[in-house]
């Protein structure tokens, strides 16, 4: 009786139920529900109904039925009533079967094939099929044809908020600058409901913060996140983390909810400047350190990081700022400063120097809070070292003239000892400089003399390298370079600048030039080279050849007179004496010779030799050279042809002047005992003519031999 009641109540209550649900669907759809409940459907179904309905003999359709729905998630005790099918062919006599095909007929939906009521046997999720296509037909009970043509029709899940808000994409990070002003926009994040966007608010989302303020805002309905506090400074806090929540249902209770963090990192700004650690540096260092040492580092610390905590260091004042420098280093980022001049302890013992750090990128929103720099004070103390003797002078420049007397003083170098002990000094060259030991030095006093004697044709520059060692510390050494020029002294004679040869032409003209000469002086006067030329005295009055001085310090030769003839005089000789401007003055004799030759009407020398006056006219020595070249040529060819005839025509015999002793032919027949002895006759081998002149041969008519030792 109780089971029944219930069942009673459920058939009551669910219509009603989903009458409730369906009614703003219904109303509206209501036209076209009453559309397709009074017609026969679609244009494509009308004319597949009438094609049924004329093998049926029907006039129209009787199927009187609605759109249905049913809530998802049911899971109450009994299947769920979608909906009831009816047709007003069914008089109630139960004559008439439901069949129900489609999505999940049989499987999630049941029809009760005589009363065609719809029930939901499973529990329905819109999110994963929202509704189901199903096909329903009235057949004959006991024969089981159509009574009406299959009508389709729709079940829909209907939504209830069963999904609870999820951000896909979360956890999220974001970056803001630091010191940002009040509203600055952070980022945005995005949650999704699987509910029904459309029906209800089970899909309507609004945002939160549940942890991240007062720091941090965020829009209800957009969910940008933005600032709620100015100025925050990431020296003070560099990372913040957000809780965000997604609420559905119009963030009205009840509603299902979601949460994502978000982590918001505070981007640096150059808001702070450098700041020394101290304010006082004291650094040491000797004074015989290396240029470009590094003596110390000094560090100003910026609050910031990256580039905005990039500094420059500068030294801005102090007695020592020609001689240390600072630079940046990028990496560590401190300053070193280094020696630029080499130090002296003896000079000076301490310097004082005033450095600056000064930001290299500064960010004008800031400049109020600046200035963005920094001073500290640095003390530097030069320690005494053993140092190494020094030269007066960085280098030395000796001259001494070529003919300069053995051990003669050419100079001197001098150096002390720069510290305070002042250890005496030694001098000595380095032999290297000096192989052929050409100059000394006084060990003491640093005198350099003479030890070979010197000749500037052959060198002008000597280049020496004098040593300084401290004679209580042979380790502390210097050098010094000393170049010796040698002057020179008029010692060479001028003479012909090369071996000349003059040409003159029978039938020149008096007072044509025969040849130019120079004249050339291996010494080097200030002023230049000045030649002066002339014949020898016993040749003044030359009958033949004059000279004449030109003003580029050369000499014309000129002849006198014309009818010079290769045939009474072939060649001349002309001395001449070159003197130099030198002092004392130096001269030397050169002889020019002068060769007669003939020569064309032009000028142009042909021959210069006696033997071409004998020559055919009209023939040139070329010519001549080819006709004897010919000859030649013809007597080798008859040569030639005279010896291979003679070679042809020679006998085979032997002539009668020879031994025929020497003309023995060896073979390496054995003896044939006697009949060797009686095959050939000694006399005939004595006299080779023999019988007109052959050899005799063997009863076999072949040539034995003749033994080695015949005499």
């Amino acid at each position: 009786m109780p089971e029944r009641l219930a069942e009673t109540l459920v058939d009551l209550w669910t219509p009603l139920i989903i009458l409730w649900i369906t009614l703003p669907t219904c109303v509206y759809m209501a036209p076209m529900n009453q559309a397709y409940a009074l017609t026969t459907g679609s244009p494509l179904e009308l004319s597949r109904q009438s094609e049924e309905l004329r093998i049926l003999n029907r006039s129209k359709r009787g199927w009187v039925w609605n759109q249905m729905f049913v809530l998802e998630e049911f899971s109450g005790p009994e299947p769920i009533l979608v909906g009831r099918l009816h047709t007003d062919l069914d008089p109630g006599s139960k004559k008439i079967k439901y069949i129900l095909s489609g999505d999940g007929a049989g499987t999630i939906f049941q029809i009760n094939d005589i009363t065609g009521d719809i029930h939901a046997i499973k529990r329905l999720d819109r999110e994963e099929k929202a509704e189901y296509t199903l096909t329903a037909q009235a057949v004959d009970w006991e024969t089981n044809k159509p009574l009406e043509p299959p009508s389709e029709f729709i079940i829909k899940v209907q939504d209830i908020n069963d999904n609870a808000p999820e951000f896909l994409n979360g956890p999220y990070h974001a970056t803001v600058p630091e010191m940002s002003i009040l509203g600055t926009s952070v980022t945005n994040v995005t949650a999704t409901d699987a509910d029904d966007p459309v029906y209800g608010n089970s899909a309507k989302l609004v945002y939160s913060i549940l942890e991240g303020q007062p720091y941090f805002s965020i829009e209800p309905e957009t969910a940008i996140i933005k600032t709620a506090l100015p100025n925050m400074d990431r020296e003070a806090k560099e990372e913040y983390l957000v809780v965000i929540q997604a609420k559905d249902m119009g963030g009205h209770s009840g509603g299902l909810s979601g949460t994502t963090t978000l982590t918001v990192t505070l981007t640096d700004v150059n808001d702070n400047p450098p700041k020394f650690a101290q304010s006082l540096y004291h650094f040491s260092v000797p004074e015989d350190v290396v240029l470009g040492t590094a003596i110390g580092r000094v560090k100003a610390n910026d609050q910031d990081i990256g580039e905005n905590a990039q500094s420059s260091y500068d030294i801005i004042d102090g007695d020592g700022t020609a001689l240390f420098e600072i630079t940046s280093d990028a990496q560590a980022q401190d300053g070193v400063i280094r020696l630029r001049k080499p130090l002296d302890f003896e000079t000076k013992k301490s310097y004082t120097l005033k450095v600056e750090a000064a930001n290299i990128h500064i960010d004008p929103r800031f400049s109020g809070r600046g200035p963005f720099k920094d001073t500290a004070t640095v003390k530097i103390v030069v320690e005494d070292a053993d140092e190494p003797p020094v030269f007066s002078s960085p280098t030395y420049l000796l001259e001494v003239h070529e003919n300069a007397a053995l051990n003669s003083v050419i100079g001197q170098v001098t150096a002390r000892d720069p510290d305070s002990t002042s250890s005496p000094i030694r001098f000595s060259i380095d032999r290297h400089t000096d192989l052929e030991r050409q100059f000394n030095i006084n060990a003491d006093d640093g005198k350099i003399t003479l030890a070979t004697p010197l000749d500037r044709e052959l060198s002008v520059w000597h280049n020496i390298t004098i040593i300084a060692t401290e004679i209580r510390n042979h380790s502390q050494i210097s050098r010094v370079p000393v170049a010796i020029k040698v002057l020179d002294v008029n010692d060479n004679a001028p003479e012909f600048a090369a071996e000349y040869e003059a040409f003159l032409c029978e039938n020149g003209k008096p007072g044509q030039v025969i040849q130019t000469v120079s004249a050339m002086d291996k010494d080097d006067p200030k002023n230049g080279h000045y030649f002066l030329y002339s014949l020898l005295p016993e040749m003044v009055n030359n009958p033949n050849f004059t000279i004449k001085k030109n003003e580029d310090n050369s000499l014309s030769i000129l002849a006198k007179h014309n009818g010079f003839n290769r045939q009474k005089q072939e060649l001349y000789l002309l001395p001449i004496v070159i003197s130099d401007s030198g002092n004392p003055p130096l001269s030397s004799t050169s002889t020019l010779t002068i060769r007669v030759c003939g020569c064309s009407n032009d000028g142009v020398v042909q021959s210069c030799n006696v033997e071409a006056y004998v020559l055919p006219i009209g023939l040139s020595m070329g010519a001549l050279i080819a006709i004897l070249a010919c000859i030649i040529l013809l007597l080798v060819i008859v040569v030639l042809f005279v010896t291979l005839r003679r070679h042809k025509n020679e006998p085979l015999i032997i002539k009668d002047d020879e031994d025929v002793r020497e003309n023995i032919i060896r073979y390496d027949d054995e003896g044939g005992g006697e009949e060797d002895t009686e095959a050939f006759d000694i006399a005939t081998l004595q006299n080779p003519d023999g019988i007109n002149g052959f050899l005799p041969h063997d009863r076999r008519g072949l040539l034995r031999g003749i033994p080695e030792n015949v005499a």
